[in-house]
């Protein structure tokens, strides 16, 4: 009898996290065959290995290497690639996470050459089509043979898009799968004592959104606010390149050189960032993934964008959204200061357990 044949792909460094636990899954399955594609999407090297080995993910059966680059450049040169090896494989399923540009190219390649097309992570919204990833994740829903939801707020989504929503499943969240996984082994790094930080006496930042760091004007008056916060207490930044680059081009360095509580560091590995989202005093990002792993942290969280795909983290979690408005934002950040930020509540099926229900569905209608 042949085996269940299923493309897991990822692109970036988000998809990793939300893979894994789906590797992990499948491999208890001796029905199903699975092979682990990287597109090379997010192209630093030591950074990607650094994440598969925190996470424990096999090496990749195959790499694109595809890298940088715009958007059209970046989709046509993942579904060139990866359509040489759906040719190859021959997979009977492709599965797909997030809304990287990989996540939309490769599901147009696997439902064009006759794949069945899993999207995890399905049916989530900002309502805001200028962020490339709003058009990713309406597309590859638009073609997916399964959509795996995270929150419930997804199936009104889908719904109001024409979709059927028989093939929607509310399964959990994978990130929060890897999470719970990882969190008393992140417990036991030494990235605090490296960095000199007291536990629950420091902020964590991550901005690398083109709206928040292109712009020069919203780009310096974040850092002008970030340099107000760490007068009250130490503000950790890991820096995206893409934010180390335009604070140069926007002449911010010698600000940030004024403040000494404002420590600009490398990209962090996941196990070194997770000790740090697990023990800072809240965190400021526009990361949608962050603003997840925070509310099941119990971490308050500062949302520096004008909306949410996952609302749930609004709703329930730790998350407050407070735009670009430096002046909420410094609001929000002093009535934590204070000890009166958000308390939030951990969402419905955010338990660790997303991948098994994924991979269980999965195989009850599609093992041979």
């Amino acid at each position: 009898m042949s085996k269940l044949k299923i493309i897991n792909v990822v692109g970036a460094r988000p998809n990793f996290m939300k893979i894994a636990p789906i590797v992990e899954e499948i491999r208890k399955y001796e029905g199903i065959e699975q092979f682990l594609l990287h597109t090379g999407q997010h192209y630093d090297h030591k950074m990607s290995d650094l994440f598969f080995n925190n996470l424990g993910l096999p090496k990749p059966d195959c790499y694109l290497g595809i890298g940088s680059g715009g958007h059209g450049t970046q989709t046509g040169k993942v579904m060139i690639e990866f359509e040489k090896v759906m040719l190859e494989e021959k997979p009977d399923i492709v599965l797909v996470v997030g809304d990287v540009n990989s996540t939309i190219a490769c599901g147009l390649d696997a439902v064009k050459l006759g794949a069945k097309l899993v999207h995890v992570e399905a049916g989530l919204r900002s309502f805001d089509r200028t962020m490339p990833e709003e058009i990713n994740r309406i597309l590859t829903d638009q073609i997916s043979d399964y959509l795996f939801l995270t929150e419930k707020s997804a199936f009104k989504n889908l719904e109001n898009e024409g979709i059927d929503t028989a093939k929607a499943h509310f399964v959990g969240n994978v990130m929060i799968d890897s999470l719970l996984k990882h969190r008393k082994k992140a417990a036991e790094q030494k990235i605090l004592q490296e960095l000199e930080l007291e536990p629950g006496n420091f902020a964590l930042v991550t901005l690398h959104r083109p709206a928040n760091v292109d712009d020069r004007a919203v780009c310096t008056t974040l850092m002008q606010t970030l340099c107000t916060i760490s007068e009250s207490l130490p503000v950790v930044f890991p820096v995206h390149p893409r934010t180390r680059k335009q604070m140069g081009v926007f002449g911010l360095d010698s600000l940030i050189a004024k403040h000494s509580n404002m420590r600009l560091v490398e990209p962090l590995g996941y196990l070194d960032f997770l000790q740090c989202m697990d023990n800072s005093k809240f965190v400021l990002t526009d990361s949608g993934g962050i603003q997840e792993e925070t509310t099941v942290l119990g971490v308050p969280c500062i949302t520096a964008r004008e909306n949410t795909e996952r609302p749930i983290t609004a709703e329930v979690g730790t998350n407050i959204i407070v735009g670009r408005d430096s002046q909420k934002l410094l609001a929000e950040a002093n009535k934590i200061l204070a000890g009166k930020g958000k308390k939030g509540e951990v969402p419905e099926l955010w338990d660790g357990r997303a991948a098994e229900r994924i991979v269980k569905i999965l195989w009850e209608n599609e093992g041979k």
